[in-house]
């Protein structure tokens, strides 16, 4: 498998993010700590009413997201809670400042304060969304199918093929010269094209394939056929390597292919097996990978 991708820029953008990211959820369970263990002194400090219950919700659900931030791949969920939590925060502290006992100063430079760390927030879920789109994946899967290698080596040298077996891919047109054009449909019906070519061919054993430069999106695919052992069927690898690009395609690409690329690999080999070995496609009415 061969391409070109500009992924040594995004890897760097990815790690710095992270590096926020990771402050943030520090600093998150910093205060959480802090507001469930000590939330009178929390609410004197920002100039609140004492509303020690209050106090501890928010700290528990900064405390998560903290966790979360910290200890979960996708950090991104995590820190768009956290800009929900900042703007519930500022909403309480405009209203505690209507309160006889508030105290307007500490309370209008808590506001100010909050609202930095939530465009903080804000702007760090939104560069990693942008960084982590960037970053190349890679999936690979592998079935066993009860067909000879030259079987199912025709049948996916085909290209046309694909629609039957993955139903978000609409069309696979051939163009010449080992050259294809794909349109796929991905949410709300929106369109998502791409031209690519063959780039290794060993008939019976295996099929390789890139999108063409300049094209919108990079991806690029393998397939191998293996006999399995005692002559029982063929085991059946691919693998893919895409990087989805930024911007609304980018958005609705990252849709398309799902959070979980390795599990419709497997569900569209899932779809191929049971097509070749009883002639039947399997209807499951999920947007798989292509």
């Amino acid at each position: 498998m061969a391409g070109h991708y500009a992924g040594g820029h995004s890897r760097s953008a990815r790690a710095q993010q992270d590096r926020v990211a990771r402050g943030l959820g520090w600093f998150s369970i910093g205060l959480g700590l802090a507001q469930v263990f000590a939330p009178r002194a929390v609410c004197r400090l920002v100039g609140m009413p004492a509303a020690p219950t209050f106090m501890r919700i928010c700290g528990l659900r900064e405390l998560a997201c903290g966790i979360g931030i910290l200890t979960r791949p996708e950090r991104t969920p995590w820190l768009h809670a956290r800009v929900a939590g900042d703007a519930i925060d500022i909403a309480a502290l405009a209203g505690s400042a209507l309160a006889r006992s508030a105290n307007g100063r500490r309370i209008a430079v808590a506001v100010a304060a909050v609202g930095g760390v939530a465009a903080l927030d804000m702007y760090c879920g939104q560069t990693l969304s942008q960084a982590d789109a960037k970053v190349p994946r890679h999936v690979t899967a592998s079935i066993s199918v009860h067909r000879p290698p030259e079987e199912l080596y025709r049948y996916w040298r085909d290209f046309q093929n694909f629609p039957r077996i993955m139903p978000h891919i609409e069309s696979v047109q051939p163009l010449g010269d080992d050259v294809f054009h794909w349109v796929a449909l991905g949410p709300a019906g929106a369109r998502v094209e791409w031209d690519s070519e063959v780039i290794d061919d060993m008939p019976n054993e295996r099929l390789a394939w890139r999108s063409l430069e300049g094209s919108h999106i990079f991806n690029a695919g393998s397939v191998r056929f293996d006999s399995a052992p005692a002559g029982h069927g063929t085991c059946v690898t691919v693998e893919l390597l895409y990087e989805p690009p930024a911007g609304t395609i980018g958005v609705t690409l990252a849709k398309l292919f799902g959070r979980d690329a390795g599990r419709e690999v497997r569900a569209d080999l899932l779809a191929f097996k049971t097509l070749m070995e009883t002639g039947e496609t399997a209807a499951t009415g999920r947007p798989t990978f292509g």
